[in-house]
């Protein structure tokens, strides 16, 4: 049986809506960022924030991933650090029912969590208290885990750990896994940008960015782009939202076509995407129809508050889905 492997920060995600960006200035938080936060401003957001409606569901980009590519029926595992608290509990709970193997790692920290602002045009902007998540250490990975996993993903947010990606992607491919990366947000690769270009050169083969991202990585516009990280592995995909996607592979390039759709709130929609590219990819899919699975299931999230959808709608995406 293929599985599919994940690593990334195991977070519990608060999502609250907007009005306008007033409040993020308020918070110095730069719309469509990542930024992380100490404790001490988690408590004053949340302060500041007590009369709005929040939505709490687990996050974190590479489990957000991992959990709809075991919801669409392909075998999973994810490492992860959590806390001895109920949002701890709660993350383990939710990968043991989306039938995903949590290979967690408890500690006596604060299980980390995201404050997640969702604006009027469905763009979201994190706020970030790792927490636990950061706890994760090189000693923390053996080659164990890696045992009869066919792909390891990795999310962008994790690369700030330059010692721990590097062992675990050293360790996956010694094992034959095939390496797949998502970029996660452009500032995160501003701050990474010479560990990101030698992690991509030396040791992954797909590679997920968004257009931001990928101008980031590259200093070029989609397309051009595309080209360039194709140049450095073997499969590239740049999202550029409402106007779809692009695949490339050495000469193979798609144009993935958006599904239209009523955007209410982003959150989420990358890693779904990389959900359905990779369920898709290590089933065998044309790269083509990888990608038009990704673009679907990105489509139907953004048309919820949340990365993650309930047991109904998942329902009905898989009797409905068209791959």
């Amino acid at each position: 049986m293929k599985k599919i492997l994940g690593i990334g920060n195991a977070l519990v995600d608060v999502l609250m809506e907007v009005e306008d960006d007033r409040l993020l200035n308020t918070f110095n938080l730069p719309k469509g960022s990542m930024q992380l936060i100490d404790h001490q401003k988690a408590k004053f957001i949340d302060n500041q924030t007590a009369n709005l409606k929040k939505t709490i569901t687990t996050g974190g980009s590479a489990a957000n991933t991992i959990h709809g590519i075991a919801r669409l029926g392909t075998a999973t595992g994810f490492i992860g650090k959590v806390g001895k608290d109920s949002k701890g509990h709660l993350f383990y709970k939710d990968m043991k029912d989306s039938g995903t193997h949590p290979l967690l790692i408890e500690s006596e920290s604060m299980s980390g969590f995201a404050l997640t602002f969702v604006s009027k045009d469905g763009e979201r902007t994190f706020a970030t208290y790792l927490g636990a998540a950061s706890e994760l250490t090189p000693d923390d990975i053996s080659e164990h885990l890696f045992d009869g996993y066919t792909i390891f993903h990795i999310e962008g947010y994790l690369v700030q750990n330059h010692e721990l990606i590097h062992k675990a992607v050293a360790l996956a491919k010694a094992k034959g896994l095939t390496v797949s990366l998502d970029l996660a947000s452009y500032n995160i690769v501003n701050e990474n940008y010479d560990f990101l270009h030698e992690l991509v050169e030396k040791y992954v083969d797909i590679v997920f960015a968004n257009e931001e991202e990928a101008k980031a990585f590259t200093g070029e516009e989609p397309e051009k782009a595309l080209g360039k990280i194709a140049e450095v592995c073997d499969i590239a995909i740049v999202k550029v939202g409402p106007k779809g996607s692009f695949i490339k592979k050495e000469e193979q390039m798609h144009l993935i076509q958006p599904y239209q759709a009523n955007c209410r709130d982003t959150t989420g929609a990358g890693d779904i995407y990389a959900s359905g590219f990779l369920h898709g990819y290590i089933n065998n899919y044309p790269l083509a129809r990888c990608g038009k699975l990704g673009s679907y299931l990105s489509s139907e999230i953004i048309q919820v508050i949340g990365p993650k959808f309930s047991d109904k709608q998942w329902n009905e995406i898989l009797k409905n889905r068209n791959d």
